[in-house]
C-alpha cells in the first residue's frame, strides 16, 4: 500500500506531501490545477521514463519519494533488495540529466527500480483504452490473462529453431550460376586470407616491434646508459661495486654493534638488487638487434593487415573466424545436395516440435479465452452494461513469432446486434468500462496492491458514472484505489478525498494538495457537479451524493 507520496520541485509542484490511506482516494481539481503531475511523481518514482523538463523552473533538481507499507518481505529478493515490510523508494532527476535512485537508501539502477515499482504499483492512464482498439494487444492481453507466457516461449525458442533451418535450406538452394559465382568468391577470400597466413595475437606484436624500431636510437642510448651507471665502464665506478665496497667496508665492525649488522644486510639484500638489475640491462644491450630493413618489414605487414581488415574484419582474430566461416560455407555448398537432404530432415521435426507447441498455446489460450469472456461480462454488468455482449475470437494463421492465433474481442453493444470487432463499434465511455473491466480482471492476476486509475472514465457520465464509482469501491476492497477524476460520483464514493489547487505567490504558480473534509468535500463536489458557481440546491446535492455513497459502502460490505 502506498501511504506517503513526497514530491519536490516536479512542474508546478514546489513541495507536497500526500498521505494515502487504504481503501478508495480520490484527487479532484480544476483542469491544469497538477493532479497529472501527481501521476507523473508517481511514474518517475517507479522508475519510469521521464524527462529533465519536468523540473520545476529555476530548480537545480526533482526529488520523489514513496512510501510503501505493508510489503511481501521477498518482493525484490531476486533484484538483490531487502525488504521488511515497509519499502521507501526514491529518485532525483538532475537537471543535467543524471538520475539517482534509491531504495531504502541503498543505491539501485533506474531498471531495478522500474522492476520493483512494477510489483507494487499499476498505473491506468485516461489512454489505455484505445489500446483496445488495437487488435495485436489483444493476443497480449488473453496471454496475460491465461498465463501462457511460458507456453509462449517454449513454442517461440522451437519456432526460431525451425526458421533457422529453414533460412539454412534456402540460403543452399541456389542455382547454378549463382552457385558458381558464390564458390568463385569463397575460394578467392580462403586463398587471400590463407596467403596472409595470419596469427592469433601478431597485430599487437607488431604495434610493439614497430614502436620499438621508431625509437632504437632513444633506446640503445637509455639502456646503454643505465648499464654504465650500474655496472660501471673504464673512467667510473658502476653502482653494484660501490655498494660492495660499502658494505666491504662495515664488515670488520659489524660483529661489534647490532645496528651496524643490520646495516651491513640491509646492504647485502640491496647488492644483490642491483646486481640483478645490472645484468638485467646488460642482457637488454646485448639482445638489441635492429636491422635496418626490419621496420619497413613490419610497416609494410602492419599495412597488408590494415587493408585485410577493412575487407573481413576488426581484428586479426574476427578474420581467422571469418576464413573458417568461408570454409565451412564452401563446404556446404560443395556437398549442397546431401546438406539440404540432411537440413530437410532436421526441418521437418523442427516443424512438427514448432506446430505441436503452437496447437498446444493455442488450446491453452482457448480455455482462458472462456474464463476471460465470462469474468470481463461480470464485471461489466456491475458496470451498467448488463446486455453487452463479449467474446474472444480465433482465426487461424501462418505460424509466426506470436502462434498460429489471430485474436479478436467481439463485441456486441445492443440487443438483437451481431458481434462485430471493438475498435468498429465501441464508443468512448463504452472502450473506458471495458477497459476498466480488463484492468480489474487482470489485476486478479497479480499481486500488486496498489491500483492508480488517471481520468479513466473520461466519455463516462450519468448512470454509467455511478456504475464506475461502484466498481472502484469493490475494488477498494482487495486493493488499494487512487483516482484522478472529474465525476463527483467517483469522488464522493471515495474514502479519503484530496484536493488539487493552483495558486499564485510572488509571480510564481504553485499548486498545493490537501485532504478534504467532510464540509469541504460536499463544497467540492458542488464544484464538480456546477462550475463556479455554487448554490445551495448543488450543495444538498452533493450531501445527497456523500449519504448515498456511505449507504452503498455499507450496504455492500
Amino acid at each position: 500500500m502506498l501511504q506517503l507520496l513526497h514530491i519536490e520541485n516536479i512542474a508546478i509542484i514546489e513541495q507536497a506531501d500526500i498521505v494515502f490511506e487504504a481503501g478508495f482516494n480520490a484527487l479532484t481539481g480544476e483542469t491544469g490545477a497538477g493532479k497529472s503531475i501527481v501521476i507523473d511523481s508517481l511514474s518517475a518514482v517507479l522508475g519510469q521514463r521521464t524527462s529533465r523538463d519536468l523540473i520545476r523552473t529555476g530548480a537545480q533538481k526533482a526529488f520523489v519519494s514513496a512510501c510503501f507499507t505493508d510489503v511481501e518481505p521477498r518482493i525484490g529478493e531476486d533484484l538483490g533488495i531487502e525488504a521488511e515490510e515497509e519499502l521507501l523508494l526514491q529518485r532525483e532527476i538532475h537537471a543535467d540529466g543524471k538520475n539517482v535512485c534509491r531504495v531504502n537508501g541503498r543505491p539501485v539502477t533506474v531498471t531495478q527500480l522500474r522492476t520493483l515499482g512494477n510489483r507494487l504499483l499499476n498505473i491506468h492512464g485516461q489512454h489505455d483504452g484505445q489500446q483496445l482498439l488495437d487488435e495485436e494487444q489483444h493476443q497480449v492481453y488473453l496471454d496475460s490473462f491465461g498465463r501462457t507466457q511460458m507456453l509462449l516461449e517454449d513454442y517461440r525458442a522451437k519456432y526460431e529453431a525451425f526458421v533457422s533451418l529453414r533460412r539454412r535450406m534456402q540460403a543452399l538452394q541456389m542455382d547454378e550460376s549463382e552457385k558458381a559465382r558464390r564458390v568463385d568468391t569463397l575460394r578467392y577470400q580462403i586463398d587471400e586470407l590463407e596467403r596472409a597466413d595470419l596469427k592469433a595475437g601478431e597485430e599487437e606484436e607488431l604495434l610493439g616491434r614497430r614502436n620499438l624500431l621508431r625509437h632504437s636510437e632513444k633506446f640503445i642510448a637509455a639502456v646503454s646508459e643505465s648499464d654504465v651507471c650500474l655496472n660501471g665502464s673504464d673512467e667510473q665506478e658502476g653502482a653494484a661495486n660501490l655498494i660492495r665496497q660499502a658494505q666491504n667496508a662495515l664488515h670488520g665492525v659489524k660483529n661489534l654493534d647490532s645496528s651496524f649488522e643490520d646495516i651491513f644486510n640491509r646492504l647485502e639484500s640491496l647488492y644483490c638488487e642491483v646486481y640483478d638489475l645490472a645484468y638485467t640491462i646488460q642482457d637488454k644491450r646485448d639482445h638489441f638487434d635492429f636491422s635496418p630493413h626490419e621496420l619497413d618489414e613490419v610497416e609494410g605487414r602492419l599495412d597488408q593487415l590494415y587493408r585485410l581488415k577493412k575487407k573481413y574484419g576488426p581484428t586479426v582474430e574476427d578474420m581467422l573466424s571469418y576464413l573458417e566461416k568461408c570454409r565451412k560455407d564452401l563446404d556446404e555448398i560443395a556437398y549442397a545436395d546431401d546438406t539440404i537432404r540432411r537440413l530437410e530432415g532436421e526441418m521437418k521435426k523442427a516443424q512438427k516440435a514448432a506446430l505441436d507447441a503452437a496447437n498446444v498455446l493455442s488450446q491453452a489460450r482457448k480455455a482462458a479465452a472462456k474464463d476471460l469472456a465470462q469474468q470481463i461480462l461480470s464485471e461489466l454488468q456491475q458496470l451498467d452494461m448488463g446486455k453487452i455482449r463479449f467474446e474472444v475470437a480465433f482465426d487461424s494463421k501462418d505460424m509466426d513469432a506470436t502462434g498460429m492465433d489471430l485474436i479478436r474481442f467481439l463485441m456486441s453493444a445492443n440487443v438483437g446486434e451481431e458481434l462485430k470487432p471493438i475498435n468498429k463499434i465501441a464508443s468512448g465511455g463504452e472502450l473506458a468500462r471495458i477497459m476498466l473491466a480488463m484492468k480489474n480482471v487482470l489485476s486478479e492476476q497479480d499481486h500488486v496492491g496498489t491500483m492508480v486509475f488517471d481520468e479513466v472514465d473520461t466519455g463516462v457520465s450519468g448512470r454509467a458514472a455511478q456504475k464506475v464509482a461502484e466498481k472502484m469501491a469493490r475494488i477498494s476492497r482487495k486493493k488499494q484505489v487512487l483516482c484522478v477524476t472529474h465525476l463527483p460520483q467517483l469522488a464522493a464514493m471515495a474514502d479519503n478525498h484530496f484536493s488539487v489547487e493552483k495558486g499564485e505567490k510572488d509571480h510564481r504558480t504553485y499548486t498545493k494538495v490537501q485532504r478534504l473534509s467532510r464540509t469541504q468535500r460536499r463544497q467540492e463536489l458542488a464544484r464538480l457537479t456546477g462550475g463556479a458557481h455554487v448554490s445551495e440546491v448543488m450543495l444538498r446535492g452533493a450531501e445527497e451524493l456523500l449519504c448515498e455513497a456511505d449507504a452503498f459502502k455499507r450496504s455492500s460490505e
